[in-house]
Parts: structure tokens; sequence; C-alpha cells
């Protein structure tokens, strides 16, 4: 299938690795013009090389932390300054720190609200102005499917990404209208590493190791495995591929099927 995305312009953030990188990646692959945007200098630098590598199309870096204020505007500027306009933005974070209602102060959640809530607020409202002038207009923010269903220890996450959910929801239902497509991916457990970080932290405070947590976590997903980068950049470039024209206000869960619920 042609997902039409050749010479698309798209911006990816937290795409230096893991779920965000294998994005860019395949669109990519797929024709885009990628903007690749992490923290660290040299990841991003690492990132946009990768691609370069592997695919025939141009990619730039963009060094920044989107959870900062300021820092969104910024990222959107560069990028249409660098490719002249934007098509396709896809608000991806890192996750916030872990912990109970006891071990979180108030510190922690305002960075997770910062992290998880309002670095999609701030990216989405500075490029408005850009994908109101595209064809081909579609964001998708990146939540998790601790929004259906929590996940131990992670409150933070748990609670604040829901409300990205309802960003999501409420700004498909508002832009629909000017041809402008909002949806989301609920990932699941999937092999990056802010996972082996979260094995890692379960493996410490149960005294086992991270590959009997990983094994344990996987045991859970009726696939007995967790999920690869890959299998949900796939699923995400075609959501924001105008091959998925219909497709509005969808909170899609790339979870191996984790997700006990029915709706």
């Amino acid at each position: 299938m042609d997902l039409n995305l050749k010479d698309k312009i798209a911006l990816v953030t937290g795409s230096s690795r893991g779920l965000g990188y294998a994005t860019a990646l395949q669109l990519a692959k797929e024709g885009c013009k990628v903007v690749i945007n992490g923290r660290d200098e040299a990841r991003v630098k690492n990132a946009v090389e990768r691609v370069k590598k592997e695919t025939d199309t141009e990619a730039l870096g963009l060094v920044g932390d989107a959870s900062l204020p300021d820092m969104p505007a910024k990222l959107i500027q560069q990028t249409v300054e660098a490719f002249g306009g934007l098509d396709i933005l896809i608000t991806n974070t890192g996750g916030p720190k872990p912990g109970s209602i006891d071990s979180l102060d108030e510190a922690a959640w305002q960075t997770g609200i910062d992290l998880c809530l309002m670095a999609h607020v701030r990216l989405i409202k500075s490029a408005l102005p850009h994908l109101r002038k595209s064809a081909a207009a579609s964001i998708l923010t990146v939540t998790s499917v601790s929004v259906k269903q929590p996940i131990q220890n992670l409150l933070i996450s748990n609670s604040v990404r829901a409300a990205t959910v309802g960003l999501t929801k409420s700004l498909a239902l508002e832009l629909g209208r000017e041809g402008i497509r909002v949806n989301s991916i609920l990932p699941g457990w999937t092999e990056t590493e802010r996972v082996s970080e979260l094995m890692n932290a379960r493996a410490t405070a149960n005294q086992t190791s991270a590959e009997e947590e990983a094994q344990r976590q996987a045991a859970e997903i009726p696939f007995g495995r967790m999920g690869q980068p890959e299998e949900f950049a796939n699923a995400a470039v075609f959501l924001v591929s105008p091959a998925a024209s219909y497709i509005n206000g969808a909170m899609l869960q790339v979870d191996g099927g984790s997700y006990k619920g029915t709706l």
C-alpha cells in the first residue's frame, strides 16, 4: 500500500531512541522529510546519521527538552525554517518518575504534567498555524495503555497521560472540520530503554533481576512477549499517513492484546 508520505514533513519529538526513533526511521523509509528531537546532542546526531544511512530522505536533528515551556515553539519554528512547512506532528515524550502517592512530591507531579501533558499542548498549539496550511495535516500523541489499565507504581503516568487522551479526543472534534486529524497511540510493554529502566527499578525493589521482571511482565501478554519498537512504528506511520484519511479521534492500543477490557 502506498501511504502517500513522500516529501511530507514530519516532526517527531523524543525520537533519538526508542519508539520515537523507530517511528522517525519508518517515516523516512516512506519518503518523509523527518525532524528528530531529543535532549542529548550526541544521541540526536547519531540518530540522524543512522536515518540518513538507511534511507534516501532528508533528516534534521534538533536538540531540546520538549517539556520546557519555551522549547516546543522553538522546535516548530526550526522545523518550518528548515523544510518550509509541517504536515505531521508526533508528540512523544519520556515517562515521568515512578512511585506511589506517598513517595511522589509535588515537584515530581509538576514535572510529570509538563512532560506528559503540557508538552503536547504547547507543541500542538505552536504547530497549528503551519498544519492549517497542509493538505494532509495529522497529529499523533503518544500516550500509554495505562490510560485504560493503570500500571502499578506509575501513578503520575497513569494520571497525566489520561489527560492527554482527553486533549486528543477534544482536538479531534475541534479540528476535524479543518481537515486536521488528531489521534493517539496507547503503547503497551515494548522493548525500549525506558522499559529496561523500569525493569531495573522493579528488580531493585523486589530483590530479583531485570531479566526475571521482564519475563514476568511478558507472561501477562497474550503473545508471551513484549513488543518491538518497529511494531509500534508501523502502526504510527499508517495512522499519520493520508492512507488513514478517515481515522480521527482514535485511541489505538498497540499492546499485543494485554489490555483486558472490552471498551
